[in-house]
């Protein structure tokens, strides 16, 4: 199984941040990435339909043979994971915000998170912030309106800082120090968020550990690709495939966008 690909799936474009990190620290190693944006947000959906959904996808990867699958989508990793990997039997990794390393390096010891409704909403978000917040305040904050924007690629739009303007302005009120990103979309919002926030708020997002945790899991399972040539990547969506290219652009790796029904 060494040689199969990597599968991961999100609710659309913004899982591509997870993919470039996978890719960057796991070079050698083939993808297949499936964007779901027809039925983005995941965040506005209940949890049945999430999980669903998360079936749906996996599916797919499945049936091409993933040797591990990556639910690069904060929302179907709080809602549907276990349930997952119940149901399959290769290895599953999920995204969850970065509570914990925000609430150890806090000096404020105010937190701010910027998530979907389905993950703020959901059991695993509640019990890993009672875990790893204790002390800390946490602000969270709803970022509605802002995946629609990414997945049309209107990430520079007065739109979005109107929006995160809405959304950050409570967050700064309580005097936070740290920002969570709980939502694969939210890292490519990373330069008007830095536009609009004080240079004394660190931004925290999960891509890099993901990526670690992958490799990780790979090696523990003696799944790592021995070839030495550098990763295929395939990038399906059920869209019009041009803003995934436009998410795409600039990558060396070989790859190919498709646009198909599923």
């Amino acid at each position: 199984m060494n040689d199969r690909s990597i599968g991961i799936f999100d609710s659309g474009v913004g899982g591509t941040s997870i993919w470039k990190e996978i890719k960057k620290l796991l070079p050698k190693e083939d993808t297949i990435y499936l964007a779901d944006s027809k039925n983005a947000p995941y965040g506005e959906k209940t949890p049945e339909q999430i999980i669903q959904l998360s079936i749906k996808n996996t599916d797919f990867l499945m049936d091409e043979g993933c040797k591990i699958i990556v639910v690069a989508c904060n929302t179907a990793t709080t809602n549907a994971i276990d349930y997952l990997r119940e149901k399959y039997r290769v290895p599953f990794i999920g995204i969850e915000p970065a509570i914990k390393p925000a609430a150890l390096q806090s000096r404020s010891k105010k937190v701010g998170i910027l998530a979907t409704k389905g993950t703020l909403s959901s059991r695993l978000f509640h019990s890993t912030a009672e875990m790893h917040a204790k002390g800390i305040k946490i602000i969270e904050r709803e970022g509605a309106g802002l995946v629609p924007l990414i997945e049309q690629g209107k990430i520079a739009s007065e739109e979005i800082r109107y929006l995160l303007q809405t959304y950050l302005g409570p967050m700064l009120d309580e005097d936070i120090d740290y920002l969570v990103l709980g939502c694969t979309h939210y890292p490519y919002l990373l330069p008007v968020l830095r536009e609009l926030l004080p240079e004394k708020v660190q931004i925290i997002d999960s891509g890099a550990a993901v990526a670690k945790q992958v490799k990780a899991v790979l090696e523990k399972n003696d799944l790592i690709n021995p070839s030495q040539k550098p990763g295929g990547h395939r990038f399906y969506t059920n869209v019009a495939s041009d803003v995934l290219k436009d998410f795409l652009k600039g990558n060396t790796a070989s790859y190919t966008v498709s646009q198909m029904d599923f």
